[in-house]
């Protein structure tokens, strides 16, 4: 696989000493995540009810998935594993995406490998820990977490004999002048090799939305609430387009509906074309209008020199 590669200047030895303020920041991931990951269906109830989803809709497919940029911070090399987040505080999400064919009946496509990867809770990707998030946001060292500056809040998942797969997470941040956001891909073809995944093509190149309400919430808490600035919704992003889950709008269920720090399971079924092959460049220049008067002060660290133009790429 032909991936970007990143200026290693980025990268730094990570302090162990966690200040008072982060471990309060801390306390909030590691107090929500045994409830929100807690999974109370067993294996053979998830696989009957995806079974049954996928022979429901057989019949009325699913349309094909719309392909977006994969934007600036993407880097090759991401790791197998269902935990992303490395220690990285946040409210926990666990992410349960199914993989369908929308070409042949939304048939589960098993063996797919789902690759995501977003910035944390104050907007910085790992690869790009300098690069400015816009607003106000402590710098990314301030976060106290050990995290590898080169791996956090990225992963594969190999989907299992129904499509599905599962990521444990934390609910994004958010970065001038984007709304909150996931980035994914769909690979097919290749294997795990190296504790990666090597070869085959990209099917897919998406990214996950949150609606405004869940989100702007989220962001009035610790350490969200670090990071201050003009958030950009739904209507105003240069890349969502209003199709709701085509266009990869999450459902959301939290995991205590009066307390939002303990967490969120988000879910979305994947319609995609097994036999395409799709470069991440997007499409319609990168499914959206650039929101009217953004902020000038956009991420300004050195993404990928061939990366998409700044029209598509945010």
């Amino acid at each position: 696989m032909t991936g970007h590669h990143k200026d290693t200047t980025l990268t730094r030895r990570r302090a162990l000493a966690v200040t008072g303020g982060t471990v309060a920041a801390c306390g909030l991931a590691v107090a929500g995540y045994q409830s929100a990951f807690a999974d109370t269906a067993t294996d053979a109830e998830a696989s009957a009810s995806a079974s049954a989803t996928a022979t429901s809709t057989s019949s009325s497919c699913m349309t094909l998935m719309t392909s977006v940029t994969e934007g600036p911070y993407y880097l090759d090399g991401a790791l197998v594993r269902k935990d992303i987040t490395e220690g990285k505080s946040g409210v926990p999400l666990t992410l349960r995406l199914t993989v369908v064919d929308a070409t042949d009946g939304c048939t589960p496509v098993s063996g797919a490998a789902v690759e995501i990867w977003h910035c944390d809770a104050w907007g910085y990707y790992s690869g790009y820990t300098t690069a400015n998030p816009g607003g106000s946001a402590p710098a990314e060292s301030e976060d106290g977490s050990t995290a590898d500056d080169d791996t956090y809040l990225r992963g594969y998942q190999i989907a299992n004999a129904n499509g599905v797969v599962k990521f444990e997470t934390i609910f994004p941040g958010w970065y001038t002048p984007r709304t909150c956001h996931i980035h994914l891909k769909v690979h097919t073809g290749g294997q795990k090799e190296d504790g990666t995944y090597e070869g085959g093509k990209v099917n897919y190149t998406g990214q996950l939305f949150f609606p405004d309400d869940v989100a702007e919430e989220i962001f009035t808490l610790e350490p969200y609430s670090k990071h201050s600035g003009s958030y950009t919704t739904l209507d105003n992003d240069m890349v969502y387009d209003g199709g709701g889950a085509s266009s990869g709008l999450l459902t959301l269920k939290a995991v205590h509906k009066a307390d939002p720090s303990k967490g969120y399971k988000g879910s979305l079924t994947l319609g995609v074309d097994p036999d395409a092959e799709n470069t991440g460049a997007g499409s319609g220049g990168g499914g959206g209008t650039p929101p009217s008067g953004a902020p000038g002060d956009a991420p300004t660290g050195a993404p990928p020199s061939d990366a998409p133009s700044a029209s598509a790429s945010s």
